[in-house]
């Protein structure tokens, strides 16, 4: 590494150690100072950043790349520079680059697969976003230790292309040291080595290649220098792969002479259309076993390797690896990280010199492994399932009083699961759309991308309790596994336990070895049907809800004081009590933290109660640095629960990390994509980082799952706030929020400060009048009073308004600072003072 850079801090990422250099700059571990993590640092090359209309471009299009949310593909946090350093900052992965495995050996037909697919998974999101890669070639492709593909490097190819005469843009050679040209001209496709206009079909073309390399061991086309490299890839076929894989699955063939096809119009015309059939040849190799490694070797891997991918909660920002490509360098858990031996059953066939006895006996053998496999896997409901979706139990009594136990059950299984390593379990959010509904397994599979759902139904009758389940591979609609529970409605905690560890036994454990069994917080029966019963009441997200919630959560501790779950849910009920405005942040949220504390107290391992914690610490404590580390300890603990990840979020945006708010939004909406708030939220986000378009094509998508969702309304009405001309449809806005969600507060503020904007101050000073007459007989907070007293320029009242606000520590201080709805009151240095008061609370 150049000693100059060692502890280096460019902008506010500090130096560690270079990991590699490439053709175009150099690849730094390096650590991000706000945020104490680890992260991967590429400085970019002078050579390709003294032509301003190429820098242009590519940071046009990395921008656009860090965009993309798909786990498949590297996220990307910032594009800057800092001084003369231009830079791009992405997540940090352990693994090693399919280059290193490659020179080790050629790959099994099963292992390339399996890369190739989700290699193909990466860029037909990117190409549905119109970015094509330009540049697949094994360096850019990385393998974590799980068996997940991260594809790198979307964008920089904008950095080697150069504008022929008419405008187009065309590949040029990088103009770098042998063996970058010589690995960049191997993929190139004709159309790129001819120098003509790209299109997605270029990295079909780079991914059949980088394929039969996998397979072969080499390129199919090669040559001493870069130009006979060009005119094999122009006019040569490649060699069989009959020559280095004997028995090639003719699917296999099938796939590389269509992805290899020198006429463009005659390769597959998208990626999905190559993804479909790479998935039919895995799967058809899954099925019969027929998956063969190169001569006589057995495979090590992970037990995630044979799956589509790991638990979505492994990637982003919170789950980036400490070490790199460099195996010398990885630190003990992940360089210990649980393998798993596969018999590959080629192994097993003699070569054909071999007497006939020998052969029978090594086909014999062959056929009980495989049978035995595939009948051990049938009943341990297969490898691949690495997402499930529990459905809302069926409440088959139909009585409402029971409400409570079929939701309540469906809601303790979730998040009975929700932690295991491997295994990613869609959120309540998500699941509950469907309650009530009659749906296809495989139809909530497509919608959730899940490959298992598990039904259940539950019957009371008396103090009877009869709990039916089945647990479907959605893939194929096949069963897994099923029960019937006939048991006494006091025994219902039990009930759970065991259906908890049933599914544990036959997916996480399958996933993670030697994973936990599912937790159980309390052994008093009672004391769960409070806590059930809290969490229905709770989830109603009403006042007389919240007030319900409050005593059975605290009935549940009466009956057993040492019930965390049941503080946790006490602390998330006063937390929401005050984000409501039903009580004032200065009473409901002390309330909300001690219930944390003693949640974790109790249980430092509960991720609810770090979530909770680190929200009151956000939003009332205002100690920022302490929230920031209670969030992250709840995603390291349970990687799939979406709400830290969208709270997280918030955080971010809190102390002014945009970009990785936008990150870390999308990372919930991965988790739970049919949650409405999850989705305005990023709709919000947006808003706040000044990208108007871009949060309100993300506000209509929001609609259009629910056009009744009235915060995505309310949303949309600030975004056309702060566009010219668009007060009276900001006014639309609020008042449709109005109609769905009444009188909030929070809704009659936007609506009474876009009066304002509209010239309609008469209408304003109605609404103003309207909140302070309720402030006198329940509480409103000064808060919403300022947004419209700004709205109408009254200063003076607005900052007599924020001051009984910043007493009371309401929620929305905390974005007082981004808030555009206050900018009249910028230049008063009354405003920068009371940010500062927050920012820096004594």
């Amino acid at each position: 590494m150049n000693p100059d850079l060692a502890s280096e801090t460019i902008s506010h990422y500090r130096i560690i150690r270079r990991l590699d250099r490439g053709g175009m700059g150099e690849v730094y571990l390096a650590e991000d100072t706000r945020l104490g993590r680890p992260l991967a640092l590429k400085l970019l090359l002078a050579e390709y950043t003294r032509d301003a209309a190429r820098l242009r471009r590519f940071e046009q299009e990395a921008r656009a790349a860090s965009a993309l949310n798909h786990p498949n593909i590297l996220t990307i946090y910032e594009v800057g520079e800092a001084g003369e350093r231009h830079y791009i900052a992405t997540e940090y992965v352990e693994g090693e680059t399919l280059r290193r495995k490659i020179k080790r050996a050629p790959l099994s037909v099963g292992e390339a697969a399996d890369i190739a697919a989700q290699a193909a998974e990466a860029l037909s999101a990117a190409h549905a976003a119109g970015i094509v890669h330009r540049d697949i070639k094994p360096e850019n492709v990385m393998l974590r230790p799980d068996g997940y593909v991260k594809v790198l490097d979307f964008g920089l190819a904008k950095l080697v292309e150069r504008r022929g005469a008419d405008g187009e843009a065309e590949t040029q050679m990088a103009e770098t040291n042998p063996g970058a040209v010589m690995g960049t001209t191997w993929y190139m496709s004709p159309e790129q080595a001819r120098g003509l206009q790209v299109d997605a079909r270029t990295d079909v073309w780079s991914l059949g290649v980088v394929l039969y390399e996998m397979l072969a061991g080499r390129p199919p086309f090669v040559g001493s220098t870069s130009s006979h490299v060009i005119v094999s890839i122009l006019e040569r076929e490649p060699p069989p792969l009959d020559n280095f894989l004997p028995d090639a699955p003719p699917r296999l063939e099938h796939i590389l002479t269509k992805a290899l096809a020198k006429d463009r119009d005659a390769r597959y015309p998208s990626m999905r259309e190559m993804l479909e059939d790479l998935l039919a040849l895995r799967q058809s190799l899954g099925a019969s076993g027929a998956s063969r490694a190169a001569p006589s070797r057995l495979i090590h891997e992970t037990a995630a390797a044979r799956g589509v991918g790991a638990t979505a909660g492994s990637r982003g920002a919170h789950a980036t690896a400490v070490t790199g490509d460099d195996p010398a360098s990885r630190t003990g858990a992940h360089a210990r990280a649980t393998q798993e031996l596969r018999f590959d059953t080629s192994v097993l066939r003699p070569a054909r010199r071999r007497g006939t006895t020998a052969l029978v006996a090594a086909v014999v053998a062959a056929v009980l492994l495989v049978g035995a496999y595939v009948l051990y896997t049938r009943l341990t409901s297969a490898r691949g399932i690495n997402a499930i979706a529990v459905m809302p139990f069926r409440n088959a009594g139909g009585d409402p009083s029971t409400e409570w136990l079929s939701d309540g059950i469906t809601e303790s299984l979730i998040n009975s699961l929700s932690p295991s390593p491997g295994l990613k379990v869609m959120s309540r959010n998500s699941v509950f759309r469907y309650k009530g509904k009659d749906v296809d397994p495989a139809q909530v599979a497509r919608e959730l991308g899940v490959s298992a759902v598990l039904t259940g139904r539950v019957e009371q009758r008396g103090e009877d309790l009869l709990v039916s389940v089945e647990l479907i591979d959605a893939r194929d609609d096949s069963h897994i596994w099923g029960e019937q529970y006939n048991r006494k409605l006091s025994d219902v905690l039990g009930v759970q336990q065991q259906i908890a560890r049933e599914i544990a036994s036959r997916l996480r454990a399958r996933l993670q070895p030697g994973a936990a069994e599912p937790k159980t917080y309390t052994h008093d029966g009672e004391a769960y049907q409070d806590y059930l019963r809290g969490r229905y009441f709770w989830n109603k997200r009403t006042e007389d809800g919240f007030r319900k919630a409050v005593g059975y959560f605290n009935q549940a501790i009466e009956r057993d004081p040492n019930y965390a779950l049941a503080y946790s849910g006490l602390a998330d009920t006063y937390a929401l009590m005050s984000d409501y405005s039903i009580l004032p942040p200065n009473e409901a949220m002390p309330k909300a933290r001690a219930a944390a504390e003693r949640a974790l107290a109790l249980d430092d391992t509960l991720a609810e109660a770090h979530t909770s914690l680190a929200f009151v610490r956000m939003a009332y404590d205002w100690k920022w640095d302490e929230a920031g580390e209670d969030f992250r300890r709840a995603i390291e603990l349970n990687p799939n629960y979406a709400t830290a990840h969208q709270w997280y979020a918030s955080y971010l945006v809190q102390v002014g990390r945009f970009g990785e708010s936008l990150s870390e939004i999308r990372h919930a909406q991965e988790l739970d994509p049919l949650s409405s708030i999850i989705s305005a939220n990023a709709g919000l986000f947006l808003y706040y980082a000044h990208q108007y378009e871009q949060a309100t094509a993300q506000l209509h998508k929001t609609l259009e799952v629910n056009d009744q969702f009235g915060v995505a309304h309310l949303y949309l009405g600030y975004v056309f706030l702060q566009q010219p001309g668009h007060a009276s449809d900001a006014v639309a806005e609020f008042q449709k929020a109005q109609a769905y969600m009444g009188d909030d507060p929070e809704t009659l503020a936007a609506l009474g400060n876009a009066y304002a904007a509209a010239g309609r101050r008469a209408d304003a000073q109605k609404v103003l009048d309207q909140l302070r007459e309720r402030s006198q007989h329940s509480y409103v907070s000064p808060y919403w009073l300022a947004v419209i007293y700004a709205g109408l320029g009254d200063r003076e009242h607005a900052f007599d308004s924020l001051e009984r606000a910043y007493q009371d520590r309401h929620p929305g201080m905390i974005l007082l600072k981004y808030d555009p709805r206050f900018d009249p009151l910028r230049r008063d240095p009354r405003l920068t003072k009371l940010i500062q008061r927050i920012e820096q609370p004594s």
